[in-house]
């Protein structure tokens, strides 16, 4: 027994690289199986998508996998594959990591949350509140993993401020020691060092005068609000990167693979998008709250006309100091902050309105078709690197003994290149190389050809188990891996059923962010908790409602507004083209590989 304990341990030590080795061998009859060309594409897909879901190897190093197995394998030449990698959706992303770095370097995120938590009071209901908006509307412009990792700091310091660190780690003992193998096997950082910094050193004189004996029912409620706080913030930083194109990567795949599967499609932009998805988003985040709170807020009928005890009034006193030193500890505004905010403002509002479609937006005042998203995001971010951070002087020039040193800009170069996540555009392209092998290979039309038993299912029947199955999936995969395997399906099913792609299209793509119920879903929840407070029963009883409300209101979504948005009832004349071009395969073939897959 002990022996294949042993032999066990050392096969797990070495899984990685045992997928790695027989990954390709099992899939290799594929290859055969199939014509040529389709076969040898559907090969690589098959074998990138266990790359993606085993982590085999890292995420972006196998979407690099189409540079070199598409030309070997004849599929597409070097020539064609290697421009998917820096298309410009890719660089609509980049001008949307550019600026949240220079967000982050001058912390203006943390004063907008600090301020928005001042606003919503302390009670522990509004404060979860406060941290939900907060945290959505950061990850609608920073990454949802930056957003989650600099509010639970900020969460922690308000929770020690109004339960004392020790008697909620006490309460919260049992689960730390749970969680603590998990964790460690993870890899992940808890980070004390910024918690123990936001906490005051009134923090710990109260939690030492506070320790005194209180009722059962008053430390479960104490552990609870723990729980809330912590669970709501990486639930909220899924929810608001849907908001906008560039909020999520999933997001820019989509659009990514518009373009190459339906190239006359310019029904998805900035502002149609955002029109689209932030009502959705709010909607979602309503429902979130008023169900975490009911679940850890102490939310009810009977709460709210319950007298609040002085020790719970107290406690709510220090959270309101604590988050007020907070944010007179940034100091006054620096001329910095207002220059990037103001930046931040003309990105969102020059990417909105260049074609909100109800409108002509100001690129029709240029020539049709030369002006996307990317050059609108590059052209404002590229600003940042020459305007000063400090405010410029006209004494300066006739003060000769003043230093003649150079002027800071907002952003350098250094910082950028630093705290932008490179392996994501790495991960876009990849989307991107498998869409275009896809397409060039004829594997398209050999998907829609096998999707024809389809044809008589209800578009909204498809549209809801679609969501279903893509917010499962994602629950145990990357959701950009995730949507880089659906999206082309989804195109072929949609012109089977001789619906406007985008029906199946964009609830697939906002559905794959809506992963709430394990740990590993997504790097928001795995973050949380690593902080050792949370259990994986209190993410799975969470989240199932949550996946159950995502996908209930995503199809509410794509029913009502989006039909007008995008023009959901029509059947586009771009996808009739595409649908004309789809080659017709033999009936023989047709049958064989009916039987093969």
């Amino acid at each position: 027994m002990a022996a294949l304990q042993t032999v066990a341990k050392k096969v797990w030590s070495v899984r990685r690289l045992l997928v790695l080795l027989c990954a390709p061998l099992v899939l290799l009859p594929v290859v055969f199986a199939l014509p040529s060309k389709e076969g040898c594409c559907l090969f690589v897909i098959l074998l990138m998508a266990v790359y993606w879901c085993t982590e085999a190897l890292p995420l972006s190093v196998t979407a690099l996998l189409p540079i070199i197995l598409f030309p070997f394998m004849g599929i597409l030449p070097s020539s064609k594959v290697c421009p998917q990698y820096f298309l410009d959706t890719n660089f609509l992303f980049l001008s949307g990591l550019i600026m949240a770095s220079a967000i982050e370097e001058w912390n203006l995120h943390r004063r907008i949350a600090l301020k928005v938590l001042m606003l919503v009071g302390v009670q522990p209901a509004w404060l979860i509140l406060g941290m939900m908006v907060t945290t959505s509307l950061l990850s609608m412009w920073l990454s949802n993993t930056a957003s989650t990792a600099m509010m639970l700091p900020i969460a922690s310091a308000i929770l020690k401020s109004l339960f004392g660190q020790k008697e909620s780690r006490k309460d919260l003992s049992s689960e730390g020691e749970e969680n603590a193998a998990p964790t460690q096997t993870n890899g992940l950082h808890t980070m004390p060092t910024e918690m123990q910094l936001l906490a005051s050193p009134e923090d710990k004189d109260c939690s030492e005068e506070t320790e005194a004996p209180c009722s059962r029912k008053e430390e479960e409620y104490r552990q609870n609000v723990w729980k809330g706080f912590l669970i709501s913030i990486p639930y909220s930083a899924s929810i608001g990167g849907t908001a906008t194109l560039t909020g999520t990567p999933p997001n820019l795949i989509l659009l990514g693979q518009l373009k190459s599967f339906f190239p006359q499609c310019d029904v998805v932009n900035f502002g149609s998008w955002f029109i689209f998805a932030f009502p959705l988003m709010l909607l979602f985040l309503l429902l979130g709250w008023l169900w975490i709170s009911f679940l850890y807020g102490g939310m009810t009928l009977r709460g709210w006309r319950k007298k609040k005890s002085e020790i719970r009034a107290d406690a709510e006193e220090r959270a309101r100091a604590v988050i007020q030193e907070e944010f007179q500890s940034l100091g006054p505004i620096k001329f910095a902050e207002q220059a990037v905010f103001i930046l931040f403002c003309m990105f969102a509002i020059l990417l909105f309105s260049r074609d909100p479609k109800f409108i002509p937006g100001w690129a029709s005042f240029f020539t049709p078709g030369f002006l996307s998203d990317a050059v609108t995001g590059i052209a404002i971010v590229t600003i940042l690197f020459f305007f000063p951070s400090q405010r410029p002087s006209l004494k300066w020039w006739f003060d000769f003994k003043a230093p003649n040193t150079e002027t800071k800009p907002l952003l350098t170069w250094k910082k950028a290149q630093d705290t932008v996540p490179w392996n994501i555009i790495l991960l876009l392209g990849g989307g991107f190389a498998m869409a275009k092998g896809c397409e060039e290979s004829g594997l398209s039309a050999l998907i829609s050809k096998q999707l024809h038993p389809l044809e008589n299912m209800s578009p909204m029947l498809a549209v809801l188990l679609i969501t279903a199955v893509i917010a499962f999936f994602t629950e145990f995969a990357s959701n950009t891996a995730t949507i880089i395997i659906f999206l082309p399906v989804l195109s072929e099913l949609a012109i089977r059923l001789r619906v406007h792609p985008l029906y199946l299209m964009i609830p697939g793509t906002i559905g794959c962010s809506y992963a709430f119920m394990l740990p590993v879903s997504t790097p928001p929840n795995s973050i949380a908790f690593a902080s050792g407070h949370l259990m994986v029963k209190d993410m799975v009883r969470t989240g199932f409602l949550m996946n159950l409300m995502g996908v209930l209101l995503l199809n509410l979504a794509i029913n009502t507004w989006a039909q007008t948005i995008f023009q959901l009832g029509t059947f586009p004349d771009w996808a009739r083209n595409h649908s004309a071009s789809v080659t017709t395969l033999p009936p023989t073939l047709a049958n064989n590989t009916l039987r093969t897959l």
